[in-house]
């Protein structure tokens, strides 16, 4: 298992890999060991460069009253402990600029504890633990992970590119240069789109491109596609490249979304310039061509398969679209499979698609539609992979087995059953998974955190109650009180793009169910998609490390929606949004200061809060 564990004394120190970011989880033997807790100090030792403490987001009211250390801000963990009893620590997110360093690191955390009086204690180095683990992309043997940022609805995006940063140019031209400046943040320091790019899409454009690249590079190289959207610059001018070398075919959606013979959609003019561009010689001999169609609804496919003389030998899929939207705006991921089986498979599919003219009856009458395709070898860990369109029987099979899955976990004999998952759509459609996930949270004997762009239903943390939580990654009119700062919204866009449902969190059975599938019955019968299983803890991991940020972060932003949905979403609170006098004055109102005494804590040990069930399913 990807993780790390170190005790000091009764306090225990737990670090889980995941894709380039740490999840940090603390625990205390009982609460007698967490009377006048004052939080947690963490500090990080980068692979490349000066250690550094983590920050917090608040401060207290009159920090002199407190041990401090002169040389750190006010709101630093050393000076501001962190009241959570885990921490998501992602680089690049306030240290280390866009480039952070990957590679080995350490994290010290510190129990702190307030005397008599209240004032924080000096920070005693005997009471800390030290973990030491790798921090970037995920790989494990064959399989390696990425995940888009998906992250402009943050303090980070804002201190990083600004409130109003744009993320396409004015310009309709969707081939634009993205090295050119793109505006200024609140420094001064310019950026180009590049750099926003770099830090939205994180690891998931990385691996993109990384594929992209080899295939540039190697001239006995080839590419077969799937695209839904796909409008990404840099992409589209690498897939032309190859066009014009008679090295790549394209299947490419051309729903309406993605086609209008009157006023062109990017998808047409890509489609036009590639006509251009592509390798005449290549394209009789069948090497090169774009063929475009949706099923009976979507070509959703999002995958590259490249091959050599050999045959297949590496595959990439998952949820991302090759798009500005996909990479660097919605929450995303993409997995690729260095191995030949798995990309072989993906091959014959995507043959099957090219011969039929990706049309629903064609594929169904392959049979490859109604079969389970799994793998198991050295460095691929257990893998069941399922291709759409569907007949209705077996599309009721897929789904109805998931949905099975995941009601299982309520039947965990030491009630350690877990639930993790984002999930793009659950509030319309039919689907047996989306009725299990929109009713998940209400399970006591389920640890569930999940979030969607359209859940059937609100469920923010509520104190003194095991509720499971359910946010929405599209909160309205968010207005933040002091100190933080106004974010950005995603509009008619989508923030949650992920479909992936993680069962049984750090157990052997646990198993993630990912793609580019939606898990709704329409799209499993009707989409060209494809939906995995994969049965693996490390993994598992990863993705639920995934879930815990971005339900985290949203349970935070939809507090301060305009119309925060109540229990039951038979309700809507409007928030708070009279300008107080000043910063300090909306501090006090909205008790944004730390508090001076260890009752943050009383939570996380009383057995009927989600907050002790947390700290113990992570912190152990």
């Amino acid at each position: 298992m990807t993780s790390k564990t170190a005790k000091k004394g009764n306090f225990t120190l737990t670090a889980y890999q995941g894709d380039a970011k740490t999840l940090l989880a603390f625990n205390l033997a009982n609460q007698s060991a967490a009377k006048d807790l004052a939080g947690f100090t963490i500090q990080c030792q980068p692979a490349k460069g000066a250690a550094y403490y983590i920050l917090n987001n608040l401060q207290f009211e009159h920090p002199g009253d407190h041990a401090q250390d002169s040389s750190q801000p006010a709101n630093s963990s050393i000076n501001a402990p962190i009241h959570k009893f885990r921490w998501l620590h992602v680089p690049g997110q306030t240290h280390q600029g866009l480039d952070p360093s990957f590679g080995g690191y350490k994290y010290t955390v510190t129990p702190r504890k307030f005397d008599d009086e209240g004032h924080l204690l000096p920070l005693d180095p005997g009471a800390s633990a030290t973990v030491s683990i790798a921090v970037q992309p995920f790989v494990s043997g064959k399989l390696s992970l990425g995940f888009a940022r998906g992250f402009t609805q943050s303090q980070a995006f804002v201190h990083h590119f600004g409130l109003k940063a744009l993320i396409h140019p004015k310009t309709k031209d969707f081939l634009f240069d993205t090295s050119k400046d793109s505006g200024k943040n609140a420094a001064g320091e310019e950026y180009s789109f590049a750099d926003e790019y770099r830090w939205l899409g994180f690891t998931a454009r990385a691996r993109v491109f990384e594929i992209l690249e080899e295939v540039q590079k190697n001239k006995g190289l080839h590419l077969d596609v799937f695209a839904y959207d796909l409008n990404e610059p840099d992409i589209s001018k690498a897939l032309l490249a190859l066009a014009k070398q008679g090295r790549i075919r394209i299947i490419l959606d051309n729903a309406k979304l993605h086609h209008d013979t009157k006023k062109p959609k990017p998808e047409d003019q890509f489609e036009a310039l590639f006509d251009k561009a592509v390798n005449k010689a290549a394209k009789k001999k069948g090497t090169a061509g774009i063929l475009r169609g949706h099923f009976s609804r979507y070509s959703h496919d999002k995958v590259l398969i490249v091959s050599d003389k050999t045959g297949p030998k590496k595959v990439l899929t998952g949820s991302t679209n090759l798009s500005v939207t996909g990479i660097y705006v919605n929450s995303n991921h993409v997995l690729i499979f260095d191995d030949r089986k798995v990309a072989g498979t993906y091959a014959d599919i995507f043959d099957a698609a090219w011969k039929g003219g990706a049309k629903t009856s064609a594929f169904i009458k392959s049979g490859l539609s109604a079969r389970t395709f799994k793998f198991s070898s050295k460095g691929v860990p257990p893998t069941s992979i399922t291709f759409s369109p569907h007949t209705e029987e077996d599309e009721e099979s897929i789904l109805g087995a998931i949905a099975k899955r995941i009601a299982k976990e309520g039947k965990q004999p030491k009630r350690d059953g877990s639930v993790l998952f984002a999930v793009m759509e659950l509030g319309s459609g039919s689907s047996p998974v989306y009725e299990t996930l929109n009713k998940v949270h209400a399970q006591q004997r389920i640890f569930s955190f999940g979030i969607s762009d359209n859940p059937k239903g609100i469920y923010l943390y509520a104190p003194g109650k095991k509720q499971g939580v359910l946010v929405t990654g599209k909160p309205a009119s968010t207005v933040l009180p002091p100190p933080f700062d106004q974010v950005p919204g995603v509009g008619l866009g989508h923030q949650v793009h992920h479909k992936f449902v993680v069962c049984g969190f750090n157990r052997p059975d646990a198993v993630v169910y990912c793609g580019s599938s939606n898990l709704a019955s329409g799209g499993e019968k009707a989409n060209g998609d494809n939906l995995l299983a994969i049965q693996d803890t490390d993994v598992a991991t990863v993705f639920a490390i995934e879930a815990l940020g971005l339900v985290d972060h949203f349970n935070f932003l939809d507090r301060y929606a305009g119309k925060a949905k109540k229990k039951g979403g038979k309700k809507a609170a409007k928030a708070k949004q009279r300008k107080p006098a000043s910063p300090a004055a909306a501090a006090l109102q909205a008790h944004w200061y730390l508090s001076t005494d260890g009752g943050w804590a009383k939570s996380y040990f009383d057995p009927k809060d989600l907050h002790c069930v947390d700290r113990l399913m992570f912190g152990g």
